[in-house]
């Protein structure tokens, strides 16, 4: 069992941080409310829907597995995921520029991807999962492979989301990165939740 009697109710415009060693459940209940997953008992509301699927254009989402296109070229990957998105080209390369820009990824624009270290793959997939304003962004492992300076870059986009008023979950099992970003913690080991609520 992956998962047992899990019960989260996740407030909008919130950080909220998922904790737990490696196997306790995180992704699996990442995966559950992106709609990769679905729950074979209880049920499941994301956006006010009961299929994820109905809300996916207002998701945006970082696997811990990362997949990038490594014969396409940075600028091109981006354009490709906006549009799937349902952004327009014009807007899709506004957007993408302010975020190359922000992450300091603008003289790899024009780049292979294959020619990215893991951490700048990871800012190019962190990009990715933004480029359409998504009301809800959900980052499983976000700092996973980020150099300090990149991993201080990743707080501030999560901070600014917040200030935006979108709605932010992310999986660690780094203490010290919920302390700093998370106004909930949900605390979970062996597929059960152990605490949920407010950081304090």
């Amino acid at each position: 069992v992956a998962l047992h009697d899990l019960w989260l109710r996740i407030p909008a415009g919130c950080i909220c941080g998922f904790l737990g060693p490696n196997g306790a459940g995180k992704t699996t209940t990442i995966r559950l409310i992106i709609g990769i997953f679905r729950p074979d008992a209880g049920r499941l509301q994301v956006l006010g829907q009961a299929d994820p699927a109905l809300v996916k254009h207002r998701l945006g989402y970082l696997p811990e597995e990362k997949g990038l296109y490594k014969k396409m070229r940075v600028r091109d990957l981006i354009l490709y995921f906006a549009q799937l998105k349902g952004m327009e080209a014009g807007q899709a390369r506004q957007r993408a520029g302010e975020l190359l820009a922000t992450l300091g990824l603008v003289e790899w624009a024009d780049k292979k991807c294959e020619t990215l270290s893991k951490g700048m793959g990871q800012k190019l997939q962190i990009l990715i999962s933004l480029i359409h304003r998504p009301e809800m962004v959900i980052l499983d492992e976000p700092f996973s492979g980020l150099d300090p300076l990149s991993r201080d870059a990743m707080r501030d986009l999560i901070v600014e989301l917040r200030r935006e008023g979108r709605t932010v979950i992310f999986s660690t099992h780094v203490m010290e990165q919920a302390e700093q970003l998370c106004d909930r913690v949900v605390l979970i080991d062996r597929g059960r939740k152990l605490v949920e609520g407010p950081l304090e």
